[in-house]
């Protein structure tokens, strides 16, 4: 596929695990561990954007290209358009959103939801689903979930699980019999043109009720692209038991910390020099 630029937002606020982004894991702050991840996707630059000296000084003495941003972004996205102008980056440019808190995000998701926005040409943005097969995922709000058309287009998010299945839904049902149901992955891929637009817009209704922000693109009618996902994609950190599970993971696979500038896969040959 063409180029495209993966841009990794890392605050060092967070309501739950302040300075996040530098928490170790196995040896390295949680920054560069995403860094790493992306930097084994075929992305032709990986860019960590913040707001904190602090995160762009461990970023960069780890081999990180870094772009200090505005601190009052109130999105990831918001904070994506900012790289887009700074960058200079032509209208049609790809840019992927990698969340900063997700170490173990597998590149290839990286390259497939990139490859998918290139493909629909009149999609403005793109992103991943996968399977809902357990009632209680299904159920909890915190747990977004989406419904696309026959092309793969996004119809709604929601917090609520939707479809809502009249028949069955009226007691809750034990189990799920078919594929109707997708979890959202909040893995995105847009055009710079678009980012270049949505910085100017006021959050939308649909959005503050949801509290979600890619229904401020649905609702100034935006095309958003959604795949399933190619291979699983595992949880992000979002609490201290979080944490405590990916450091468990990364200490049971023996994953020492690479040297800078290298990918966790130096057996791949393909991988371009960032």
């Amino acid at each position: 596929m063409s180029d495209f630029v993966a841009v990794i937002p890392a605050r060092f606020a967070s309501s739950r695990l302040p300075g996040k982004p530098l928490l170790d894991i196995a040896g390295e702050p949680m920054v560069v561990r995403v860094w790493r991840q992306a930097l084994a996707s075929q992305a032709s630059r990986v860019v960590v954007a913040t707001d904190d000296t602090r995160i762009r000084e461990v970023a960069e003495a780890a081999g990180a290209e870094v772009v200090m941003t505005a601190a009052d972004h109130p999105s990831g996205t918001d904070r994506l358009a900012e790289v887009a102008k700074r960058l200079g980056l032509a209208e049609d440019a790809i840019l992927v959103n990698v969340q900063g808190d997700e170490p173990l995000l597998p590149p290839s998701l990286i390259d497939q939801v990139a490859a998918r926005l290139e493909e629909d040409t009149e999609a403005s943005i793109a992103t991943l689903g996968e399977s809902i097969s357990d009632v209680d995922m299904l159920f909890n709000p915190n747990v977004v979930k989406v419904v696309r058309d026959f092309t793969g287009r996004a119809l709604y998010f929601s917090r609520a699980p939707i479809p809502w299945d009249r028949e069955s839904f009226a007691s809750r049902p034990a189990l799920l019999e078919h594929d109707a149901w997708l979890r959202h992955i909040g893995l995105y891929a847009y055009r710079a043109s678009f980012l270049a637009a949505y910085r100017h817009w006021a959050p939308a209704p649909l959005e503050q009720l949801e509290q979600l922000e890619q229904l401020r693109a649905l609702q100034h009618g935006h095309r958003i692209q959604v795949a399933l996902a190619s291979e699983p994609h595992p949880a992000g950190v979002d609490t201290e038991g979080d944490l405590e599970r990916v450091r468990a993971l990364f200490a049971d696979a023996a994953m020492p910390p690479a040297s800078a500038g290298t990918s966790p896969e130096d057996t791949q040959p393909d991988h371009k020099e960032r």
